[in-house]
């Protein structure tokens, strides 16, 4: 198994393109052990970046994940989420402190604006900033920001420390294509893509079972790979079983070919026009 390729985050610190998302984890007490049990066998197999947010199970999933990294904290680069609405400069530091308690840790590596709300740009940028000089977050970014958005934020005093944007993007979700993902080519800011098999509806047959067949693989494998082939791209897939996360594992390790590219490009085609930044 080979060791997963980084991606360079502004700055130049090096994170595992192929991390763990945990949308809807710690949310059944009858999971939770299996749950833990797959996070942490993906740290160990090198997914070494965790994703989570406020929103999820409204901090449950973060309550589930300061119990399941115990003893493994300092192994993982940890992502949090703060809510559009809690997003004001005094309003970013509470909510920061109350995701930081659930999580049992003292720091965040990477805090992100889930999406854009009321509260002016200007106003999270200098709560953001506040938090870093304060030492519990690393570096902060945003979420489900289409070009218009990263455009607005690059204006901003002090937006420029913007670190990442985490958008819905995979075979099916593919109009991030016609101008964000070059925008943050040429800034160079990494793609985070969260859904990135479409929570399991990305459809399994014809190209992908084809070529998924060539790679000795699963078809979920290939729509995974597809989306690590670009290596500007951070990839979070979920996986709440052992199986499952060892699959995803396994995904890093497929290297599409130009025929294969071709054949997805024919099942699933990139925009021919912009298209505005789909969410889940």
């Amino acid at each position: 198994m080979a060791i997963i390729d980084p991606v360079v985050l502004p700055g130049g610190e090096q994170v595992p393109q192929l991390g763990i998302g945990t949308w809807m984890m710690g949310e059944r007490a009858a999971s939770l052990k299996e749950e833990a049990e797959s996070v942490r066998t993906g740290i160990e197999l090198g997914m070494r970046l965790v994703d989570t947010a406020e929103m999820y199970g409204d901090g449950k999933c973060e309550t589930f994940l300061g119990d399941a990294l115990a003893g493994l904290r300092d192994e993982v680069f940890l992502v949090s989420k703060v809510y559009p609405h809690n997003a004001s400069r005094a309003g970013v530091i509470s909510a920061c402190e109350r995701s930081l308690r659930r999580l049992k840790t003292d720091r965040l590596d990477l805090y992100l604006l889930h999406w854009r709300g009321g509260v002016p740009l200007e106003d999270t940028v200098l709560g953001f900033e506040q938090l870093k000089s304060q030492g519990k977050i690393r570096h902060w970014g945003v979420s489900n920001f289409d070009t218009d958005d990263m455009e607005e934020l690059w204006e901003t005093p002090g937006g420029e420390a913007c670190a990442v944007n985490q958008v819905l993007y995979n075979l099916t979700r593919r109009g991030a294509e016609w101008d964000l993902l070059p925008w943050l080519e040429q800034h160079e800011m990494p793609l985070m893509a969260y859904s990135p098999i479409e929570q399991g509806r990305i459809p399994v047959g014809g190209a992908l079972a084809e070529i998924a067949l060539r790679h000795k693989a699963k078809p979920f494998q290939v729509a995974l790979a597809w989306v690590l082939r670009n290596k500007n791209n951070i990839v979070i897939p979920k996986a709440s079983k052992v199986a499952h996360m060892r699959d995803n594992r396994g995904a890093a390790d497929i290297v599409l070919d130009a025929a294969d590219l071709a054949a997805l490009d024919r099942a699933f085609p990139p925009p021919s026009r912009k298209r505005s930044l789909e969410m889940l």
